[in-house]
């Protein structure tokens, strides 16, 4: 039995005659009748019954033709799923994220995917830039979301934003009366850096701004990530500076202030990263959506 055979089947069983059955799937009466007997030998039952106004099902026939439609169904709906996945429209994403960036950037954008590939599972893992690319060249993920990324030769970093920077402060300090603050407080301040992982990072860029500005920040803390910086400057052990999207992280007394001399570099990009090789529909699609929103900002 194949799934030609038990297409005939449906046919001639919805028509309840060969003929009608044989115009339908455009195909001439004798072989039809020839496969619906090769049917009936195969299975070594008899499916239809002659009347004289066509055939009707046996016992045997309609019980047959209640699993041939579910057979049916489940061929249609693996054909459909197989043409959605090449498509890049059903699967598993797996994406790689760390810093502040998840706070608003990349909640908009996997948002986005989601409204577009509903049928997609997308699973988050939290790693550092290293742990990102261990993952990209093991094909553990698929994509990842970083900041200030030595070039690798099997490594595409696509720029997806740049962001401004903000003086973090806590409500208590007295910076905190001031509508902005001039570039030169990292160094007058205790500065809390981070991140202190993955070199070159965010902070590295940090500090090769304010050389250019002739000063080098008072560090007084070195951490792991954003929140536990903004957390440390919410309860005054001193300032951090940060990207636009951390500023989406409100913590009990924190302020962010705008810089009001910010230099021309003083920027900060978020790329993704992903492997030069990889042609996965998936991640084609996903990448079209940060393309689409990067022309939009």
């Amino acid at each position: 039995m194949d799934l030609k055979q038990l297409k005939y089947f449906i046919a001639v069983a919805e028509e309840a005659n060969i003929g009608r059955a044989a115009l339908k799937l455009h195909i001439s009466q004798p072989p039809l009748t020839r496969q619906i007997q090769q049917l009936e030998e195969h299975l070594g039952v008899q499916l239809f019954v002659r009347t004289p106004k066509g055939v009707e099902l046996t016992e045997a026939g309609q019980l047959l033709l209640e699993e041939a439609r579910n057979i049916n169904a489940l061929v249609e709906l693996a054909t459909d799923r197989t043409r959605k996945a090449g498509q890049g429209e059903l699967g598993q994403l797996d994406v790689g994220i760390f810093g502040s960036a998840i706070f608003d950037t990349i909640p908009k954008l996997l948002q986005a995917f989601r409204r577009k590939h509903p049928e997609v599972n997308v699973v988050l893992h939290t790693m550092d830039k290293s742990k990102q690319i261990d993952a990209l060249r093991q094909r553990r993920i698929n994509i990842g979301f970083n900041r200030v990324l030595a070039p690798l030769p099997d490594i595409v970093s696509e720029v997806i934003a740049t962001e401004q920077l903000f003086i973090a402060v806590s409500e208590h300090s007295p910076l905190a009366q001031f509508d902005s603050l001039p570039f030169d407080t990292l160094g007058k301040e205790p500065f809390i850096a981070f991140p202190n992982t993955g070199r070159p990072n965010f902070v590295d860029k940090v500090f090769n701004i304010c050389q250019e500005q002739g000063f080098l920040p008072r560090v007084s803390q070195e951490v792991g990530d954003a929140v536990t910086a903004v957390a440390l400057a919410a309860s005054n052990f001193g300032i951090c500076l940060v990207p636009a999207s951390a500023t989406s992280l409100k913590l009990p007394g924190i302020i962010y202030k705008p810089i009001h001399d910010l230099p021309a570099s003083a920027k900060v990009d978020l790329s993704c990263v992903y492997l030069k090789d990889n042609q996965s529909p998936l991640l084609q699609s996903f990448l079209a959506t940060i393309r689409e929103l990067r022309q939009q900002s």
